[in-house]
């Protein structure tokens, strides 16, 4: 009877692999784990996953066992606590990207209302400081191999500009014309930088800095966009309004912004992470179970929910946003399994794995 039920298993994942069922064959399947907490008990969000690098290393925040939150490092099966910048009344940190070699960005707080951009790396946290002259407040979001970290800094006329750090020299990148304040989100090998600019409610635009900052537009019939990461070809994603006044993931290739919808029965989405192959990840509504995380793969946009392999061992799983995805195609995500509310990690599986996990469920 298992031999049967083997032989039935090799030929219907035969035929799957093979491409008879083209619209299945198109997405990657993964298996799913929790990247679990510092210490944080259930009954609120324990953990949040918010980037990931090439060699699998997940950067985010997490509750401790004090009921603080602080910045992790997950590497290696084990989820490290980074600590904060030495300060007084110090009790937070979050980590919002990471390179290759390891070094961390993020945000610490640095008193009991201000916060500073921090990069960590040998162990070490250093604060970058904020603008000469500016509030004394900053937040890091992206590094790129070559240790340059991108994010917002309050400049001397009280307004949030986007800045560059590099070389221990904190560059103010400006806005758009016509706004007041910018944000930087994502930065890759080339230095290109993305992010968003802001003239008011009503008005701001995702940007693209490339020894100057470049507007992206919107979406046909829009007024808003946010870039939020770039790969190493200059591909940018993140969301747009559109005509119907709904926002939607975008990626910008080319000089085109692309529409990339929603999940079936949804009318918002958002994009979050791209790679160098150009698969996004992001969240989008769904008619009946909210927000879902998604990826979005040679054309097609998945619920996630759907392409996890072990996921009837984990009956209650729900995914509602992706946050990342690095080349070798393991995501990061944030989800819900009964009293676990936090991170994890997706990783793509080969036909072998597939096979083993089927055999077991």
């Amino acid at each position: 009877m298992r031999k049967a039920l083997f032989c039935t298993i090799l030929l219907v994942l035969g035929i799957f692999l093979a491409g008879a069922w083209p619209v299945a064959a198109a997405a990657p399947l993964y298996t799913c784990k929790q990247l679990g907490s510092l210490g944080g008990t259930p009954g609120s969000t324990q953990s949040r996953a918010e980037a990931i690098n090439a060699e699998g290393q997940v950067v985010g925040q997490s509750v401790t066992s004090s009921f603080t939150s602080h910045a992790f490092l997950y590497s290696g099966g084990v989820m490290q606590d980074l600590g904060t910048l030495p300060a007084p009344y110090n009790d937070s940190s979050e980590a919002s990207g990471i390179n290759a070699s390891g070094q961390v960005v993020g945000t610490s707080l640095t008193s009991y209302s201000l916060f500073h951009a921090f990069l960590y790396s040998g162990g070490v946290m250093q604060d970058l400081g904020t603008f000469p002259g500016g509030v004394n407040q900053s937040q890091a979001f992206g590094i790129n191999a070559a240790g340059q970290v991108v994010g917002w800094a309050f400049n001397s006329s009280g307004y949030r500009h986007a800045f560059l750090y590099s070389g221990g020299v904190m560059q103010d990148l400006g806005t758009l014309p016509g706004c007041t304040e910018s944000y930087a989100y994502g930065i890759n090998a080339a230095g290109q930088v993305v992010g968003y600019s802001y003239g008011s409610y009503s008005y701001y635009h995702a940007f693209l800095y490339s020894g100057g900052m470049q507007d992206l537009g919107t979406l046909p019939g829009g007024t808003l966009s946010e870039a939020r990461a770039i790969n190493d070809v200059g591909q940018v994603v993140g969301w747009s309004s559109t005509t119907s006044a709904a926002s939607h993931a975008f990626l910008y290739s080319g000089g085109v912004m692309q529409d990339l919808g929603t999940l079936a029965g949804g009318s918002n989405s958002d994009a979050y992470g791209i790679n160098a192959t150009g698969q996004v990840v992001g969240r989008s509504d769904t008619s009946s179970l909210g927000f879902c995380a998604f990826l979005y793969s040679k054309g097609v946009m998945y619920d996630l929910n759907t392409l996890v392999v072990n996921q009837p061992k984990i009956m209650t799983l729900h995914l509602y946003e992706a946050h990342g995805i690095n080349d070798r195609g393991q995501i990061i995500a944030l989800g819900m399994d009964g009293a676990y509310n936090g991170a994890y990690l997706l990783t793509p599986i080969q036909s072998s794995a597939a096979i083993d996990l089927l055999l077991l469920n």
